[in-house]
Protein backbone atom coordinates (compact mmCIF):
# COMPACT_ATOMS: atom_id res chain seq x y z
CA UNK A 1 0.00 0.00 0.00
CA UNK A 2 3.41 2.86 0.12
CA UNK A 3 3.52 2.66 -3.25
CA UNK A 4 -0.02 3.69 -3.92
CA UNK A 5 -0.74 7.05 -4.46
CA UNK A 6 -3.89 8.54 -2.44
CA UNK A 7 -6.22 8.19 -5.31
CA UNK A 8 -5.17 4.43 -5.46
CA UNK A 9 -5.55 3.79 -1.98
CA UNK A 10 -9.32 5.20 -1.56
CA UNK A 11 -9.99 2.83 -5.12
CA UNK A 12 -8.84 -0.25 -3.00
CA UNK A 13 -10.87 0.47 -0.11
CA UNK A 14 -13.67 0.60 -2.39
CA UNK A 15 -12.40 -2.65 -3.95
CA UNK A 16 -12.16 -3.95 -0.90
CA UNK A 17 -15.57 -3.09 0.44
CA UNK A 18 -17.23 -4.48 -2.61
CA UNK A 19 -15.28 -7.75 -2.51
CA UNK A 20 -16.62 -8.54 0.78
CA UNK A 21 -20.17 -7.63 0.21
CA UNK A 22 -19.89 -10.32 -3.06
CA UNK A 23 -19.10 -12.65 -0.53
CA UNK A 24 -21.43 -11.86 2.01
CA UNK A 25 -24.31 -11.43 -1.04
CA UNK A 26 -23.17 -15.23 -2.02
CA UNK A 27 -23.42 -16.46 1.24
CA UNK A 28 -26.83 -14.41 1.51
CA UNK A 29 -28.60 -16.88 -0.50
CA UNK A 30 -28.70 -19.62 1.73
CA UNK A 31 -29.95 -16.99 4.93
CA UNK A 32 -33.98 -16.52 4.46
CA UNK A 33 -35.51 -13.38 4.52
CA UNK A 34 -37.48 -14.00 7.01
CA UNK A 35 -34.40 -14.18 9.37
CA UNK A 36 -32.32 -12.12 7.95
CA UNK A 37 -34.25 -9.35 5.32
CA UNK A 38 -31.65 -6.51 5.02
CA UNK A 39 -28.96 -9.91 3.27
CA UNK A 40 -31.66 -10.26 0.40
CA UNK A 41 -30.65 -6.97 -0.86
CA UNK A 42 -27.13 -8.22 -1.56
CA UNK A 43 -28.25 -11.44 -3.39
CA UNK A 44 -30.35 -8.99 -5.58
CA UNK A 45 -26.86 -6.70 -6.25
CA UNK A 46 -24.80 -10.23 -6.93
CA UNK A 47 -24.12 -9.66 -10.62
CA UNK A 48 -23.37 -6.10 -10.29
CA UNK A 49 -21.23 -6.67 -7.51
CA UNK A 50 -19.24 -9.45 -9.72
CA UNK A 51 -18.75 -7.50 -12.76
CA UNK A 52 -17.38 -5.03 -10.49
CA UNK A 53 -15.07 -7.10 -9.30
CA UNK A 54 -13.90 -7.83 -12.40
CA UNK A 55 -13.18 -4.14 -13.17
CA UNK A 56 -11.31 -4.11 -10.12
CA UNK A 57 -9.16 -6.83 -11.34
CA UNK A 58 -8.64 -5.45 -15.00
CA UNK A 59 -7.55 -1.93 -13.69
CA UNK A 60 -4.95 -3.44 -10.96
CA UNK A 61 -3.64 -5.90 -13.92
CA UNK A 62 -3.03 -2.82 -15.99
CA UNK A 63 -1.35 -0.92 -13.55
CA UNK A 64 0.95 -4.18 -12.68
CA UNK A 65 -0.41 -3.84 -9.04
CA UNK A 66 -0.58 -6.48 -7.11
CA UNK A 67 -3.54 -5.76 -5.25
CA UNK A 68 -5.64 -7.31 -8.31
CA UNK A 69 -5.34 -10.82 -6.44
CA UNK A 70 -8.18 -9.58 -4.04
CA UNK A 71 -10.80 -9.59 -6.41
CA UNK A 72 -9.13 -12.22 -8.14
CA UNK A 73 -9.47 -14.38 -5.16
CA UNK A 74 -12.84 -13.15 -4.55
CA UNK A 75 -14.03 -14.60 -7.57
CA UNK A 76 -12.20 -18.01 -7.61
CA UNK A 77 -14.34 -18.12 -4.43
CA UNK A 78 -17.66 -17.45 -6.15
CA UNK A 79 -16.75 -18.92 -9.32
CA UNK A 80 -19.18 -21.86 -9.06
CA UNK A 81 -21.83 -19.32 -8.75
CA UNK A 82 -20.65 -17.47 -11.94
CA UNK A 83 -22.48 -19.85 -14.65
CA UNK A 84 -25.98 -18.25 -12.84
CA UNK A 85 -25.05 -15.18 -14.05
CA UNK A 86 -23.36 -15.48 -17.68
CA UNK A 87 -23.54 -18.91 -19.86
CA UNK A 88 -19.94 -19.61 -21.85
CA UNK A 89 -21.58 -21.96 -24.13
CA UNK A 90 -25.27 -23.15 -26.06
CA UNK A 91 -25.90 -26.47 -26.13
CA UNK A 92 -27.46 -27.08 -29.14
CA UNK A 93 -28.95 -30.52 -29.24
CA UNK A 94 -32.49 -29.76 -31.21
CA UNK A 95 -33.77 -33.53 -31.27
CA UNK A 96 -37.62 -33.95 -33.24
CA UNK A 97 -38.58 -35.97 -29.94
CA UNK A 98 -37.73 -32.76 -27.91
CA UNK A 99 -40.65 -30.91 -25.73
CA UNK A 100 -40.76 -27.01 -26.24
CA UNK A 101 -41.23 -25.10 -22.65
CA UNK A 102 -41.80 -21.24 -22.79
CA UNK A 103 -42.27 -19.12 -20.26
CA UNK A 104 -42.86 -15.30 -20.62
CA UNK A 105 -44.02 -12.36 -18.54
CA UNK A 106 -46.73 -10.44 -20.95
CA UNK A 107 -47.32 -7.67 -18.78
CA UNK A 108 -50.99 -8.06 -19.45
CA UNK A 109 -50.45 -7.67 -23.14
CA UNK A 110 -49.43 -3.65 -22.87
CA UNK A 111 -53.03 -3.35 -21.38
CA UNK A 112 -51.95 0.15 -19.93
CA UNK A 113 -49.80 0.97 -23.34
CA UNK A 114 -46.45 0.91 -21.03
CA UNK A 115 -45.03 0.51 -24.63
CA UNK A 116 -46.08 3.03 -26.96
CA UNK A 117 -46.35 1.04 -29.89
CA UNK A 118 -49.38 -0.42 -31.52
CA UNK A 119 -50.58 -3.98 -31.96
CA UNK A 120 -48.25 -5.20 -29.00
CA UNK A 121 -50.98 -8.30 -28.12
CA UNK A 122 -50.67 -9.08 -31.81
CA UNK A 123 -47.19 -9.33 -31.92
CA UNK A 124 -46.74 -11.46 -28.76
CA UNK A 125 -49.33 -14.06 -30.28
CA UNK A 126 -47.36 -13.67 -33.70
CA UNK A 127 -43.69 -14.19 -32.02
CA UNK A 128 -45.32 -17.42 -29.60
CA UNK A 129 -46.88 -18.53 -32.39
CA UNK A 130 -43.89 -18.68 -34.87
CA UNK A 131 -41.93 -20.32 -32.04
CA UNK A 132 -44.38 -22.49 -31.49
CA UNK A 133 -44.11 -23.78 -27.74
CA UNK A 134 -45.55 -27.50 -26.66
CA UNK A 135 -46.16 -25.27 -23.14
CA UNK A 136 -47.01 -22.15 -22.56
CA UNK A 137 -46.59 -20.51 -19.42
CA UNK A 138 -47.49 -17.17 -19.19
CA UNK A 139 -47.34 -14.70 -16.44
CA UNK A 140 -49.71 -11.61 -16.25
CA UNK A 141 -51.86 -12.67 -18.42
CA UNK A 142 -54.89 -10.93 -19.74
CA UNK A 143 -57.85 -12.75 -20.39
CA UNK A 144 -59.87 -10.00 -22.40
CA UNK A 145 -57.21 -9.69 -24.86
CA UNK A 146 -58.46 -10.15 -28.25
CA UNK A 147 -56.26 -13.06 -29.25
CA UNK A 148 -57.16 -16.94 -28.93
CA UNK A 149 -54.03 -19.31 -28.43
CA UNK A 150 -54.82 -22.51 -30.45
CA UNK A 151 -53.70 -25.15 -28.05
CA UNK A 152 -55.95 -27.86 -27.14
CA UNK A 153 -55.60 -27.82 -23.42
CA UNK A 154 -55.03 -24.47 -21.36
CA UNK A 155 -55.33 -23.87 -17.36
CA UNK A 156 -56.29 -20.19 -16.73
CA UNK A 157 -56.55 -18.51 -12.97
CA UNK A 158 -57.86 -15.29 -13.04
CA UNK A 159 -57.02 -13.32 -9.87
CA UNK A 160 -59.47 -12.24 -6.84
CA UNK A 161 -58.38 -9.05 -6.15
CA UNK A 162 -58.19 -7.76 -10.40
CA UNK A 163 -60.27 -8.18 -12.84
CA UNK A 164 -59.00 -10.11 -15.80
CA UNK A 165 -55.44 -10.08 -14.30
CA UNK A 166 -54.57 -13.92 -14.49
CA UNK A 167 -51.53 -16.36 -15.21
CA UNK A 168 -52.31 -19.22 -18.02
CA UNK A 169 -50.65 -22.24 -18.50
CA UNK A 170 -51.18 -23.65 -22.66
CA UNK A 171 -50.53 -27.29 -23.66
CA UNK A 172 -50.46 -29.55 -26.66
CA UNK A 173 -50.45 -32.41 -24.25
CA UNK A 174 -53.77 -33.65 -22.52
CA UNK A 175 -54.23 -31.59 -19.51
CA UNK A 176 -54.97 -34.55 -16.75
CA UNK A 177 -54.69 -32.54 -13.54
CA UNK A 178 -54.54 -29.08 -12.44
CA UNK A 179 -54.76 -26.32 -9.37
CA UNK A 180 -53.55 -23.32 -7.60
CA UNK A 181 -51.73 -22.22 -5.00
CA UNK A 182 -53.69 -18.92 -4.43
CA UNK A 183 -51.12 -16.98 -2.54
CA UNK A 184 -52.66 -15.14 0.55
CA UNK A 185 -52.44 -10.97 0.23
CA UNK A 186 -51.08 -10.77 -3.16
CA UNK A 187 -52.14 -10.63 -6.94
CA UNK A 188 -49.61 -13.23 -7.82
CA UNK A 189 -49.72 -16.84 -7.85
CA UNK A 190 -48.53 -20.26 -9.07
CA UNK A 191 -50.37 -22.94 -10.37
CA UNK A 192 -49.66 -26.59 -11.13
CA UNK A 193 -50.88 -28.91 -14.17
CA UNK A 194 -49.95 -32.31 -14.60
CA UNK A 195 -49.56 -33.38 -19.08
CA UNK A 196 -49.52 -36.78 -20.05
CA UNK A 197 -46.98 -37.50 -22.75
CA UNK A 198 -46.99 -40.71 -24.20
CA UNK A 199 -47.23 -42.49 -21.31
CA UNK A 200 -44.92 -40.19 -19.10
CA UNK A 201 -46.76 -37.81 -16.69
CA UNK A 202 -45.05 -34.75 -15.67
CA UNK A 203 -46.51 -31.70 -13.16
CA UNK A 204 -45.05 -27.92 -14.99
CA UNK A 205 -45.74 -25.25 -12.49
CA UNK A 206 -46.14 -21.48 -13.61
CA UNK A 207 -44.87 -19.25 -10.90
CA UNK A 208 -45.00 -15.46 -10.48
CA UNK A 209 -43.08 -14.85 -7.00
CA UNK A 210 -44.09 -10.99 -5.59
CA UNK A 211 -42.99 -8.34 -7.33
CA UNK A 212 -40.23 -5.81 -5.56
CA UNK A 213 -41.82 -2.80 -7.02
CA UNK A 214 -39.14 -1.12 -7.83
CA UNK A 215 -39.42 0.91 -10.98
CA UNK A 216 -36.20 3.38 -11.67
CA UNK A 217 -37.76 4.41 -14.86
CA UNK A 218 -41.04 5.90 -12.52
CA UNK A 219 -39.86 6.40 -9.06
CA UNK A 220 -36.33 8.32 -8.47
CA UNK A 221 -34.78 7.37 -4.97
CA UNK A 222 -34.19 9.92 -2.59
CA UNK A 223 -33.43 10.17 0.55
CA UNK A 224 -36.87 11.22 1.80
CA UNK A 225 -38.36 7.95 0.10
CA UNK A 226 -35.55 5.98 0.22
CA UNK A 227 -36.67 4.56 4.14
CA UNK A 228 -39.99 3.99 3.05
CA UNK A 229 -38.87 1.52 -0.29
CA UNK A 230 -36.93 -0.35 1.61
CA UNK A 231 -39.93 -1.32 3.81
CA UNK A 232 -41.64 -2.59 0.66
CA UNK A 233 -39.09 -4.25 -0.48
CA UNK A 234 -37.99 -6.03 2.54
CA UNK A 235 -41.46 -6.86 2.84
CA UNK A 236 -41.83 -8.25 -0.61
CA UNK A 237 -38.58 -10.29 0.03
CA UNK A 238 -40.62 -11.86 2.93
CA UNK A 239 -43.71 -12.63 1.35
CA UNK A 240 -41.79 -14.20 -2.22
CA UNK A 241 -39.88 -16.53 0.90
CA UNK A 242 -43.62 -17.73 2.19
CA UNK A 243 -44.48 -18.35 -1.58
CA UNK A 244 -41.62 -20.56 -2.02
CA UNK A 245 -41.75 -22.20 0.53
CA UNK A 246 -45.65 -23.10 -0.05
CA UNK A 247 -44.06 -23.90 -3.66
CA UNK A 248 -41.29 -26.27 -2.56
CA UNK A 249 -43.67 -28.17 0.32
CA UNK A 250 -46.35 -28.95 -3.04
CA UNK A 251 -43.75 -29.74 -5.24
CA UNK A 252 -42.09 -32.58 -2.37
CA UNK A 253 -45.91 -33.87 -2.53
CA UNK A 254 -46.09 -34.88 -6.39
CA UNK A 255 -44.78 -38.59 -7.51
CA UNK A 256 -44.08 -36.92 -10.99
CA UNK A 257 -40.88 -35.44 -12.43
CA UNK A 258 -41.80 -31.85 -12.16
CA UNK A 259 -40.23 -28.19 -14.25
CA UNK A 260 -40.56 -24.72 -12.43
CA UNK A 261 -40.91 -22.29 -14.62
CA UNK A 262 -41.85 -18.21 -14.23
CA UNK A 263 -41.13 -15.08 -13.06
CA UNK A 264 -39.37 -15.10 -10.05
CA UNK A 265 -38.66 -11.15 -9.11
CA UNK A 266 -35.23 -12.12 -7.70
CA UNK A 267 -31.95 -13.58 -9.08
CA UNK A 268 -30.70 -16.53 -9.26
CA UNK A 269 -28.62 -15.17 -6.38
CA UNK A 270 -31.76 -15.53 -4.01
CA UNK A 271 -32.82 -17.70 -1.05
CA UNK A 272 -35.87 -18.16 -3.16
CA UNK A 273 -34.34 -19.46 -6.39
CA UNK A 274 -32.19 -21.91 -3.90
CA UNK A 275 -35.36 -22.60 -2.47
CA UNK A 276 -37.17 -23.84 -5.98
CA UNK A 277 -34.23 -24.84 -7.31
CA UNK A 278 -33.57 -27.35 -4.71
CA UNK A 279 -31.55 -30.15 -6.96
CA UNK A 280 -33.17 -29.04 -9.95
CA UNK A 281 -30.87 -27.84 -12.70
CA UNK A 282 -31.42 -24.75 -14.09
CA UNK A 283 -32.42 -24.77 -17.66
CA UNK A 284 -30.07 -21.47 -18.72
CA UNK A 285 -26.87 -23.10 -17.40
CA UNK A 286 -27.16 -26.21 -18.63
CA UNK A 287 -27.97 -25.11 -22.03
CA UNK A 288 -27.49 -20.96 -22.20
CA UNK A 289 -25.62 -18.40 -23.73
CA UNK A 290 -24.39 -14.99 -22.77
CA UNK A 291 -26.16 -12.73 -19.46
CA UNK A 292 -29.61 -14.45 -20.38
CA UNK A 293 -31.35 -10.85 -19.51
CA UNK A 294 -35.24 -11.71 -18.78
CA UNK A 295 -35.74 -8.29 -17.63
CA UNK A 296 -35.70 -4.32 -19.67
CA UNK A 297 -33.32 -3.19 -17.23
CA UNK A 298 -29.67 -1.28 -18.02
CA UNK A 299 -28.16 -3.64 -16.47
CA UNK A 300 -28.66 -7.69 -17.72
CA UNK A 301 -30.70 -8.97 -14.77
CA UNK A 302 -32.19 -12.61 -15.06
CA UNK A 303 -35.57 -13.17 -13.00
CA UNK A 304 -37.57 -15.35 -15.23
CA UNK A 305 -36.02 -19.11 -14.72
CA UNK A 306 -37.32 -23.01 -16.24
CA UNK A 307 -35.56 -25.28 -13.75
CA UNK A 308 -36.35 -29.06 -14.46
CA UNK A 309 -35.63 -32.24 -12.31
CA UNK A 310 -32.58 -33.83 -13.12
CA UNK A 311 -34.43 -37.07 -15.35
CA UNK A 312 -35.01 -34.40 -16.93
CA UNK A 313 -32.68 -33.43 -20.06
CA UNK A 314 -32.25 -30.05 -21.05
CA UNK A 315 -30.70 -30.00 -24.57
CA UNK A 316 -31.35 -25.74 -25.46
CA UNK A 317 -32.17 -22.88 -23.92
CA UNK A 318 -32.77 -19.43 -25.28
CA UNK A 319 -33.44 -16.04 -24.38
CA UNK A 320 -35.31 -13.82 -27.10
CA UNK A 321 -35.17 -10.08 -27.45
CA UNK A 322 -38.41 -9.15 -29.01
CA UNK A 323 -39.41 -6.23 -26.55
CA UNK A 324 -43.28 -6.29 -26.10
CA UNK A 325 -43.26 -6.28 -22.56
CA UNK A 326 -40.88 -5.69 -19.45
CA UNK A 327 -40.25 -8.80 -19.80
CA UNK A 328 -38.06 -11.03 -22.39
CA UNK A 329 -39.29 -14.58 -22.92
CA UNK A 330 -37.19 -17.63 -22.52
CA UNK A 331 -37.95 -21.16 -24.08
CA UNK A 332 -35.85 -24.28 -23.52
CA UNK A 333 -36.15 -27.58 -25.24
CA UNK A 334 -36.24 -30.85 -23.13
CA UNK A 335 -36.97 -34.70 -22.84
CA UNK A 336 -38.86 -36.19 -20.60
Amino acid sequence: MKKLSAIDKLIFFINSIVAFLLILGLVGQFISPNNIPLISFLGLASPILIICNVLFAIYWMLKFKKQFLLSIFTLIICFSFISKFYGFKEKKVLLSTDVKIMSYNVRMFNLYNWIDEENIAQNIYDFINKKDPDILCLQEYHSSAKIGFKYPYKYVKTSEFKNHFAHAIFSKYEIVNSGSMNFSNSNNNALFVDVLKDNDTVRVYNVHLESLKINPKEEELTQANSEKLRLRVQNAFKKQANQATLISNHIKSTKHKSIICGDFNNTAFSWVYQKLKGDKNDAFEVAGKGFGKTYDFKFPVRIDFILTDKAIEVNNFKTFKEKYSDHFPIMARVKF
